[in-house]
């Protein structure tokens, strides 16, 4: 009978364990364990020792140059493979660009199901009850799998990890990856980087965004400012994005990039479902806006009401003063 977890982790492109790998081993624990991860990729003997820290009583490695990048022709077999010898109740991976493409792949192989972009689970005797956003972040919905295993993506950030313990013990295994090139359909002809400076937006502690309610891309000048001097990152919202105005991917909402600083700061944002949903879990929501029936005030520790230029401006210098005493 399947039991246990499995954590289908991955690794950065700098060969460190993916932030939310800890976060999935943390989730299995808490289930009732035991938690086995799977590591794929290229150059990650090393991750065996970060996954037995972070909780998982055993690790796998499959160290192959064909898994360097992701490629579903290749990662697919290798997890079907691992699923059926480790026969899990519950296989988890993360809402990555890996994690959404592999689970549905997975799922369909192994003739289950794939719960996508969860951020609570529980056990309901031996099904697993995962909980994931719906309309627009506004509500939550319970999902259930009749089919074995059942696979579920974690949101990052959605729970915390456990406390790393270098010290905790487990049994870490190699495997060979038993594909070949010819097996992989697709390959990646050409790769361009945006280059990146600061903080990265999923890891700061300060996100500072704007909306619409800058009038324009020179609005955002002074909000880079006021994150500079907080040590922090700049989001924008999805029309912003659209017009053209900034990045991307600095887009913050249900179609971009879900955010949990200590502290984020909205400025002309009006506070749609689907920018709320992106910052669902923020400590802290301090809003400026014009409109004193703004919907984000709702959910705002602090709102304040009048021309975002000159609020930001005065915030601004308040926050120098405060950072050289």
């Amino acid at each position: 009978m399947p039991s246990g977890i499995l954590v289908l982790g991955e690794a950065t492109e700098a060969g460190k364990l993916n932030p939310v790998v800890p976060e999935l081993i943390a989730i299995g624990t808490r289930l009732g364990g035991p938690v086995t991860c799977a590591i794929l990729g290229s150059g990650i003997d090393g991750l065996g020792a970060d996954c037995v820290a972070a909780g998982a009583s055993k690790v796998i490695i499959v160290d192959d140059p064909l898994l360097a990048e992701y490629q579903g022709d290749a990662y697919a077999p290798v997890a079907e493979r691992l699923c059926k010898e480790t026969d899990p109740s519950v296989v988890l991976l993360g809402q990555t660009m890996v994690g959404r493409d592999l689970a549905p792949r997975l799922a369909q192989r192994l003739g289950t199901a794939a719960a996508m972009d969860c951020m609570g689970f529980e056990m309901n005797g031996d099904k697993l009850v995962a909980e994931r956003p719906c309309y627009g972040g506004s509500a939550r919905a319970r999902y259930t799998i009749n089919g074995t295993p059942q696979i579920a993506t974690v949101r990052a950030k959605a729970q915390e990890p456990l406390v790393p313990d270098p010290s905790r013990t487990g049994e870490i295994t190699k495997q060979a990856a038993g594909i070949t090139a010819d097996a992989i359909r697709t390959r990646v002809v050409n790769r361009r980087k945006e280059k990146s400076e600061g903080v990265r937006l999923e890891d700061a502690k300060v996100v500072v965004s704007g909306g619409r309610g800058l009038g324009g891309p020179e609005g955002f000048l002074p909000l880079e400012e006021l994150a500079g001097v907080l040590g922090g990152a700049v989001g924008a919202s999805r029309a912003v994005c659209d017009l053209g105005w900034y990045p991307v991917a600095a887009q913050v909402g249900l179609t971009g990039k879900v955010v949990t600083p200590d502290l984020y700061i909205a400025v002309g944002i009006s506070g749609a479902s689907q920018h709320m949903a992106g910052i669902s879990s923020v400590k802290n929501i301090v809003s400026i806006n014009k409109d004193a029936e703004a919907s984000i005030f709702k959910a705002s520790r602090f709102a304040v009401v009048g021309d975002w230029k000159e609020i930001v401006a005065a915030f601004t210098e308040e926050a120098r003063k405060l950072k050289a005493s």
